[in-house]
This record gives C-alpha cells, sequence and structure tokens, in this order.
C-alpha cells in the first residue's frame, strides 16, 4: 500500500513503498552528481567563465526537464561553448563554487555503514567526479572527459572504453554493470537524482528517489525530497 505524503512529512512524498525499511536490505546506492550530491551545474559554471553561462544554463535546464530529444547532441553543444577555458578556471570553480549539498555527507556515510557500496555516474565531468570520490569516499564513477590542449579546453571531450557520452542510458548500463560486478540484483540498488537523464538508472532499482528534482523525475520516484538535505532520505529507514 502507497504511503501518502501527509502521513509522513508534507515536504517528503512517498509512493509505491512503505517505511520503515531496512537500508541494510539495499547494497548499492547510485547518485548523480550535478545538483544532486553538489549544489551547482557545472556545465553552467564553467560556460561562465567565457560569459555564456545563460547560453548554456537554458539548454542544461531543457536536458534536465527532458525537453531535449538528444542528450549527447545537448551536452556536445554546450561543451563547444566552453573552448578557452583555462584549466585554472576549472580549478577555481572547484574551490569557490562547488559544495556539496546539505546532508551529502552524511547520507553517504551512513550508506556505507550499512554495507552499501556507493556509485557516482554523472552527465558532467571527471575534474569535479573525481574530486566529489575522494572527497565522499566513493567506490565507482562514470562521467565524461573534457579535452584539454595547451592548459585550455577545446570545446570537445575525449572517449572512453565504455562509450563517448556519459546521457541516460549509460549510466543506466555503468547501475547494471555495478550491480552484476556486486552479484547483486538492481532491485537490491537504490537511485537518487534530479533530471530527466536520471530516469533509465532509476527504472532499474528498487528505490528511486528524487532530490530537488525536475516534474518528470518527481513524478517517476518512489521518494520525492522536495526541501532540506540529501540525509532526509534516512528518515523512511528503521534505525
Amino acid at each position: 500500500m502507497d504511503m501518502k505524503a501527509t502521513e509522513f512529512a508534507p515536504d517528503l512524498s512517498i509512493r509505491g513503498v512503505t517505511p520503515p525499511l531496512r537500508l541494510s536490505d539495499f547494497k548499492l546506492i547510485a547518485f548523480d552528481m550535478d545538483s544532486t550530491l553538489i549544489n551547482i551545474e557545472c556545465v553552467d559554471e564553467i560556460a561562465d567563465m567565457v560569459g555564456r553561462k545563460a547560453e548554456v544554463a537554458a539548454i542544461t535546464e531543457a536536458a534536465m526537464q527532458g525537453e531535449t530529444g538528444d542528450y549527447k547532441e545537448s551536452l556536445r553543444q554546450r561543451v563547444a561553448l566552453l573552448q578557452g577555458v583555462s584549466e585554472a578556471d576549472m580549478e577555481a570553480i572547484y574551490r569557490r563554487r562547488l559544495q556539496l549539498n546539505p546532508g551529502a555527507a552524511e547520507l553517504v556515510a551512513a550508506c556505507k555503514k550499512a554495507g552499501l557500496k556507493v556509485l557516482l555516474v554523472s552527465g558532467g565531468f571527471t575534474h569535479f567526479t573525481d574530486r566529489v570520490r575522494d572527497r565522499l569516499g566513493i567506490d565507482y564513477t562514470r562521467a565524461n572527459v573534457l579535452e584539454v590542449q595547451n592548459g585550455r579546453l577545446t570545446g570537445r571531450m575525449v572517449d572512453q572504453a565504455w562509450g563517448d557520452i556519459c546521457d541516460g542510458e549509460e549510466k543506466r548500463t555503468m547501475l547494471l554493470e555495478t550491480c552484476a560486478l556486486l552479484g547483486i540484483s538492481p532491485r537490491q540498488a537504490i537511485a537518487m537524482g534530479d533530471g530527466a537523464n536520471d530516469l533509465p538508472m532509476m527504472g532499474e532499482v528498487g528505490l528511486s528517489v528524487a532530490f530537488h528534482a525536475k516534474s518528470p523525475v518527481r513524478e517517476f520516484a518512489n521518494v520525492c525530497i522536495n526541501s532540506g538535505g540529501l540525509d532526509r532520505l534516512l528518515t523512511i529507514f528503521q534505525s
């Protein structure tokens, strides 16, 4: 039986599952990064360094709302507008603008304590995912690589062994590959995100979580955290 939002908390809506659950029944949690684990959309902030934030942010918003037919082409368009940004600018974004969202460290720590592995799958860039991985002790990551020549972005991405761009389908693939590696069912996984490109992986797991999300994600997810931090998720589990 679905649990009504008003039965639990006005800013935490739940459907398709009945709390309290046991966190230890899950073995993997997968996170989106931009606007989920962290407070910014990195591609928009990079674009700000060359005066193109508004242009890029509009494309990002359309992609996150699911209004872009081809996510990969959308990302290529945005990355092309980043040409000329320096590695020093990229580092300044990480140091001055990127922050973990409230509750991120607490949720990851609680999941690890309960025996879950942690996966970060991002349509963003390894310059940031690698640092967030190291900061939080994340086990697995997949993200895109920006091409750099002579210390500046070229406006292109680098193909990787698994493919060209981490879009929604690649997030789904990485989730399923990680489950297979761990010898678990995808139903033993949690997936947490905010944008339409998170829906493919959210459709595979036992518990899907929308965090301050776009409307297509809120309409789909088992749990919607509409205010507060990521660690609000812990309130649906038995202590």
